[in-house]
């Protein structure tokens, strides 16, 4: 009872064995797997990565941020779907390279007699049978080729062949995609990258992995050019002074310039940017109006206005105000005439455009004012691991 038992666990395990390889060496199955995970590739393409709820909501209407959210798109790369997907792909991708394509390009052990060979020849040898056929078998093993015997119909036939390039190059090309998917997975399951703007005297940390970052001063050095079309004015440099505290208490100072990257705690820190911060006041009759952030904006951001379903965005810090110039905006971008480019909505709606020049008041209707009260530099720092 017991032999019996145990032969059929042996013939089930055999059985669920044979689906395994017919499922994961289906060609279908495996070309199934590759558009599912290219269709998930191209989702975390199209949808920004690791960014805060916010940032969907203001991107998307609410109903497609809130899917996004619930479904996991903005971080599809590190989700345990994606992740399973390529160990499928992988597991897939082996059980085809090793019982159908090698298989298929190792050619069938077929007996030829000698003399049907059209370059063929006899020599007489002396020994045994045995004897020669040792000797022979030890000079093509000791000349690189592969020794392989056979039977068929009772006689026994031995086979020399060399330079398997076919399986080999098969298995070459396979065993390089593995590694590369691999790569690509481990760095997309435990790699990371974004950018922080940090005003200076500000201290940002990084959701990653706890580091603060701690901006002390920024310069930048920007070189008039002159063309053919007119002045370029081009940053050849900016640096920013800052200070790097890891979450055991681990500090260093350093000077991070482009191109000049600072490694700490496993991470590379990369100079990337800079912008002005600047800060708003919006009164109505003369006092505050609520809903306006205390702190300094950085381009992009918005407040509303009141009660009355419009805002206001911070669109453009202006270096120079030039009104010979298209729009207003001068090309010298460093501060010499500085003012701001808002753009007013009407909901999602843009209903208007207007330059408030720095420390003057714009009249907005209703009672509204707004005055750009001063600017801050930041600096757009860059974090990567891997």
């Amino acid at each position: 009872m017991a032999t019996a038992a145990g032969a059929e666990r042996l013939s089930s395990l055999q059985a669920l064995y044979a689906e395994f390889i017919d499922t994961f060496g289906n060609v279908l199955f495996a070309v199934s797997l590759l558009v599912v995970w290219g269709t998930m590739t191209l989702v975390g393409v199209v949808i920004d990565q690791d960014k805060a709820p916010a940032a969907y909501f203001n991107e998307y209407p609410a109903q497609l941020a809130r899917a996004i959210l619930r479904l996991g798109f903005d971080h599809i790369y590190h989700s345990y779907e994606y992740v399973g997907i390529i160990g499928l792909i992988l597991t897939s991708l082996t059980v085809c390279t090793f019982k159908r394509v090698i298989p298929a390009r190792l050619p069938p052990l077929r007996p030829v007699l000698v003399d049907k060979i059209p370059l063929h020849a006899f020599i007489q040898a002396r020994g045994s049978e045995e004897e020669v056929k040792s000797r022979l078998e030890r000079f093509l093993a000791k000349a690189g080729w592969q020794i392989r015997r056979k039977v068929f119909n009772g006689v026994e036939w031995t086979f020399a062949d060399k330079h398997n390039w076919a399986r080999r190059g098969v298995l070459v090309a396979h065993l390089g995609f593995v590694i590369i998917a691999a790569g690509t997975t481990l760095y997309w399951w435990k790699g990371y990258s974004g950018e922080a703007a940090i005003l200076s005297g500000q201290t940002v940390t990084i959701p990653q992995n706890g580091d603060r970052l701690t901006v002390h001063s920024f310069n930048y050095t920007i070189k008039p050019t002159p063309t053919r079309g007119g002045t370029i004015y081009q940053p050849v440099d900016y640096v920013s002074d800052l200070t790097a505290f890891s979450p055991g208490g681990r500090a260093t100072r350093y000077l991070l310039r482009v191109n000049h990257p600072l490694q700490f705690d496993g991470i590379a820190y990369y100079q990337a940017s800079y912008g002005y911060g600047v800060r708003f006041r919006l009164t109505q009759a003369g006092r505050p109006v609520a809903g306006v952030p205390d702190g300094p904006m950085l381009e992009g951001d918005a407040f509303p206005v009141g009660p009355t379903g419009r805002s206001i965005q911070y669109t453009q810090f202006v270096g120079t105000i030039d009104p010979r110039s298209p729009g207003g905006i001068g090309a010298d971008p460093r501060p010499f005439n500085p003012g701001v480019l808002v753009t007013v909505f009407d909901g999602t709606q843009p209903i208007g455009q207007e330059i408030v020049p720095l420390g003057r008041a714009a009249d907005l209707g209703g009672g509204y004012r707004l005055e750009p009260v001063s600017y801050r530099l930041y600096s757009g720092i860059k974090h990567r691991r891997w």
